[in-house]
């Protein structure tokens, strides 16, 4: 899988292409390399959430999605290279179910605000959808793992329930939308 960089400037991007895992070179502005980079964003902006105080398993959990983003994102640079599996999408099914049970039933709109470490987890989890849309756009012109796309889906789901925690966590409530009258 890939190379390992024991440089980190390279020069080989200068010209505006870059280097796929398996060898190939494709322009910096490739729907792939948008999905990579889309991806390698959502990883980051879940680091961030981490380096916030969580409620207990929170960090475990989250920690170990980093990594299958990392699958993820090896998985979209190397074409025909499958990692993620039903087995990915199941653990994020399992920890939804986990945090939602404590959570009561969604009756509004709920703002993408509270503590740092709820507005940091509704962040991360609109890049999430921003990820899932850049790879579906490259699997209507190149084959890509199906749970791959479902994965990220369940992800953005997890990341909205567990931004509904951390704001009781941090606040002890969310902040809900009130819609504009009508006149």
């Amino acid at each position: 899988m890939g190379h390992r960089l024991s440089k980190i400037y390279t020069r080989t991007g200068d010209q505006g292409t870059t280097g796929l895992g398996d060898g190939s070179r494709v322009k910096k502005d490739h729907i792939r390399v948008e999905a990579c980079g889309t991806v390698d964003e959502l990883n980051s902006a879940i680091g961030v959430v981490r380096a916030h105080t969580l409620p207990a398993g929170a960090d475990e959990q989250l920690g170990a999605i980093q990594h299958r983003l990392f699958d993820l994102g090896g998985e979209l640079s190397v074409p025909g290279y499958t990692i993620i599996d039903a087995a990915d999408v199941t653990a994020l099914e399992q920890h939804i179910d986990g945090h939602n049970a404590a959570l009561p039933m969604l009756k509004e709109f709920i703002l993408p605000a509270g503590g740092h470490a709820t507005a940091h987890c509704h962040l991360a989890r609109t890049v999430c959808r921003r990820a899932e849309r850049r790879v579906y756009t490259l699997s209507k012109s190149e084959t890509i793992n199906p749970h791959s796309l479902t994965y990220l889906n369940r992800l953005s789901d997890l990341l909205f329930v567990l931004a509904r925690v951390l704001a009781r966590f941090e606040h002890g409530t969310e902040v809900l939308w009130r819609p504009k009258p009508k006149p």
